[in-house]
C-alpha cells in the first residue's frame, strides 16, 4: 500500500513512479477518491454535530413544555442524511482501498528501467564455471539414472508439474535444507519457525499475493489459501503489532513446502523440476526499522550467498531491472546459479526489501526509544535457498561421466559421510 499522505503532497511523483511500472498516470483517480471521502466524512461530522445541538434544544424545549416538532423533524432527516452519508464515506473509502491495494510498490531510484529481465544488471559472480570432459546431462536425466526423480509416478499421482523424489536422491534433498536451516539459524542469527501451511485471506493480502495474484495460488473449499511462500506467515507475524525499536531487527528462517499454480507459466520449464506447483525453500524474513533495512537487504544476500558457497555452486549476482522487479519489491537481487546440463545461469534465490509496502498493508509499526508515536516496519524477504533448485544446482555441477554424483564436502556430514551417490 502507499503513503496517501504523500500522493497528495507529491501526485506527479507517485505518477512518476507509477510510470516507472508500466503503469497510466493515477494520482488524479486516487485524489478524486480521497478528496470526495474526506467532503463526505466533514459533511458527517457537521451533521453530527447539528444533531447533537438540535437534540439537547429539544430536551431544554421538553423540560419547559415548548413544542419541538420542527426541532424532531429536523433530527429524523439529519439521521435519514447521515445514514447515506455514512454508506458514501464506507463505499468511497473501499474503492480507494482497493485502487490503492492494486498498485505496486515504488521503486528504488536506483533499480535499472527496463521491460523485462534483460534489461537487469549484473554485479558480481563468485567461483568459476566447472569444464567436463563429456557432455554435461540435464538434472532430470541425472535423476532418473539414479532413481531418484520419479516423474512419471508424479503424473499419475498428481498430474504435470510434480515429481517423486526417492532414496539417496532424496536424502540429499533433506540434506541441502538441514544445511541450509543450520547454517541460517546458527550462524546468521535467524530464528527457526515452522509455520502453518494453511492461511487467511488477510495473511496474503499483507504481503501482496492478493488481491491481484489470487489465481496464482491454491484455495481449499474450506477458505484456506496454501502459502506460496514462508514469507506470507513469517512476515505477517508483525501483522498489527507495534514493537519497540529495541526488539529489531527480527530475523525469522522456516523451511516450508511451498505451492503455487503458475497461472502464468504455461508451456515454460515443462520438463524436470525447475518450476512445480508444489516445491520447498528455505525462506529469509527480516523486519526492521526503515533507517536499517538498505543494511539488512545487503546482509540478507550474503547470507544466501554464502549457501551457494560452500556448496562450491558458482553463480552470480544481479539487480532486477523496473520490468521484471515483483509487485511488492522496493529493490530485488536474484542470485542466479549456472547450471552446467542446461549452459545457463538460473534464478536459485531471490531478495527483496519491500519497504514498508508490507508493513502498511499488515498495519505492523514501531515505536522509536523515548517517542510516542510510531512509524511503519521496513520488511524484507528472501530465499535462502530454494531447495529443490539447489538439488538441480548440485546435481549437475557434482556430476560424473558414468552418472554418478559427488556430494559436497558441506552435505558429507548429513549424509553419513557418503562421499557419491551412484545409480542405482
Amino acid at each position: 500500500m502507499h503513503d496517501l499522505r504523500w500522493i497528495r503532497e507529491a501526485p506527479d511523483d507517485f505518477d512518476a513512479a507509477m510510470t516507472r511500472r508500466g503503469l497510466a498516470s493515477s494520482s488524479a483517480q486516487i485524489l478524486d477518491l480521497d478528496g470526495r471521502r474526506r467532503r463526505a466524512q466533514t459533511a458527517l461530522q457537521e451533521m453530527q454535530a447539528r444533531r447533537n445541538e438540535a437534540s439537547k434544544a429539544i430536551g431544554q424545549k421538553k423540560r419547559t413544555g415548548e413544542p419541538a416538532d420542527e426541532l424532531m423533524a429536523e433530527v429524523a432527516e439529519l439521521k435519514e442524511k447521515m445514514t447515506a452519508a455514512e454508506e458514501e464515506e464506507r463505499s468511497l473509502g473501499e474503492e480507494l482501498e482497493a485502487l490503492l491495494a492494486g498498485l505496486p510498490n515504488v521503486l528504488a531510484p536506483e533499480v535499472p528501467d527496463g521491460p523485462d529481465e534483460s534489461a537487469n544488471e549484473t554485479l558480481r559472480t563468485w567461483g568459476e564455471k566447472r569444464h567436463y570432459d563429456f557432455t554435461p546431462k540435464e538434472h532430470f536425466d541425472l535423476g532418473e539414472g539414479l532413481g531418484g526423480l520419479d516423474f512419471e509416478a508424479a503424473a499419475k499421482l498428481s498430474g504435470s508439474r510434480f515429481v517423486v523424489v526417492k532414496g539417496q536422491v532424496a536424502r540429499l534433498h533433506r540434506a541441502l535444507a538441514q544445511f541450509m536451516l543450520d547454517l541460517h539459524s546458527q550462524e546468521h542469527g535467524y530464528l527457526e519457525v515452522q509455520p502453518p501451511l494453511l492461511v487467511r485471506d488477510q495473511v496474503l493480502f499483507g504481503t501482496g499475493q492478493l488481491p491481484k495474484f489470487g489465481e496464482d495460488q491454491f484455495r481449499t473449499e474450506e477458505g484456506f489459501w496454501l502459502i506460496p511462500t514462508a514469507e506470507v506467515p513469517l512476515t505477517n507475524l508483525v501483522a498489527e503489532a507495534i514493537l519497540n525499536e529495541s526488539e529489531l531487527p527480527l530475523r525469522f528462517t522456516a523451511h516450508t513446502p511451498c505451492f503455487r499454480s503458475e497461472a502464468g507459466a504455461a508451456g515454460r520449464d515443462t520438463r524436470g523440476m525447475l518450476r512445480q506447483h508444489q516445491f520447498e525453500k528455505v525462506e529469509l524474513v527480516s523486519v526492521t526499522a526503515p533507517e536499517h533495512s538498505e543494511e539488512e537487504h545487503q546482509r540478507m544476500v550474503a547470507c544466501a550467498e554464502e549457501v551457494l558457497k560452500r556448496l562450491g555452486l558458482h553463480y552470480r549476482v544481479v539487480v532486477l531491472a523496473s520490468g521484471d522487479t515483483g509487485f511488492t519489491a522496493h529493490k530485488t537481487y536474484d542470485l542466479e546459479v549456472w547450471l552446467p546440463g542446461q549452459g545457463a545461469y538460473r534464478e536459485i534465490s531471490s531478495c527483496s526489501n519491500t519497504g514498508a509496502f508490507q508493513a502498511r498493508r499488515m498495519r505492523a509499526r514501531f515505536r522509536q526509544d523515548g517517542e510516542k508515536g510510531t512509524r511503519f516496519l521496513h520488511s524484507l524477504n528472501g530465499s535462502g535457498v530454494a531447495v529443490g533448485r539447489a538439488l538441480i544446482a548440485v546435481l549437475e555441477t557434482y556430476q560424473q561421466s558414468d552418472g554418478s554424483v559427488e556430494v559436497p564436502e558441506v552435505l558429507r556430514p548429513y549424509l553419513g559421510g557418503q562421499e557419491r551417490i551412484a545409480p542405482s
